[in-house]
Parts: structure tokens; C-alpha cells; sequence
């Protein structure tokens, strides 16, 4: 059985712009290794417009930055996940989370529902501000 993932655009506030929350099988994967204070990614740095994204899994292993707490990720650490596909399976692993943080479990995601996703939230950028 897969995992189920959804990925939540949080509007831009006064110290961050807008960005990323990721909702695996309903839980808030952000929240959970870093606290209800920290912060995901910047939505334009994993959405980008025009080229491939550091969350599109390849045959290449890739780490990706998918959190930071509230203190910042240079102060305690980033939660990160490595990001790979095998065939029908995005596969999240490996992770590293900030210090005296636990990890989220090994996430299997089906590739086409991981892709529609990631077009779901790359294609609505009601979130973006020009220049």
C-alpha cells in the first residue's frame, strides 16, 4: 500500500514568503520533525517555473531541504529527506532532522499520483509576487 501525500501552500506572511507543508497520509510531515513553529520550504525554490523541481524524484538519489525549525536551520538544522524513484515508486528516506528531533518514518508514494501532485500545486501559483 502507498503512502498518500498532499502538499499545502501556506500564503506569504511578514517574515517569510509563501511556502511548502507536506501532508503525508494526513499527517503534517513538517510539524511533526520540527515543531508547530518551524517552517517548510520556500514555494518558489521547490516549485520552480520552467525547470524541474529538487522534489522530482529520479533515478539519482537527491537531498532536499524540507524543513527548518523556528530557530533556523543554521542553528539546530534542517529536516531533509533523500528523494528517489524506483519505476512505479517515489521512495522518501533517509532523513535528518534537527537536533533532538524524531524522524518521520520511509515514505513509498506511487509515482503518477506523486507527479499529479507536485503539477496540482506547481500549477496554481495564486501565491507568487512579481519581480
Amino acid at each position: 500500500m502507498f503512502d498518500r501525500l498532499e502538499i499545502k501552500v501556506l500564503p506569504p506572511g511578514t517574515r517569510y514568503v509563501a511556502q511548502l507543508r507536506f501532508w503525508v497520509n494526513g499527517e503534517d510531515v513538517v510539524a511533526g520533525a520540527v515543531g508547530e513553529g518551524g517552517r517548510g520550504p520556500y514555494a518558489d525554490v521547490v516549485l520552480p517555473v520552467g525547470e524541474r523541481g529538487p522534489l522530482e524524484g529520479s533515478g539519482e538519489p537527491r537531498r532536499v531541504d524540507v524543513g527548518e525549525p523556528d530557530c533556523t536551520g543554521g542553528c539546530c538544522g534542517y529536516l531533509s529527506v533523500v528523494v528517489q524513484r524506483f519505476g512505479d515508486v517515489v521512495q522518501w528516506s533517509d532523513w535528518q532532522v534537527p537536533k533532538g528531533e524524531g524522524a518521520p518514518p520511509e515514505f513509498h508514494l506511487e509515482a503518477g499520483a506523486y507527479d499529479a501532485e507536485l503539477a496540482r500545486v506547481g500549477a496554481d501559483r495564486w501565491w507568487s509576487v512579481p519581480g
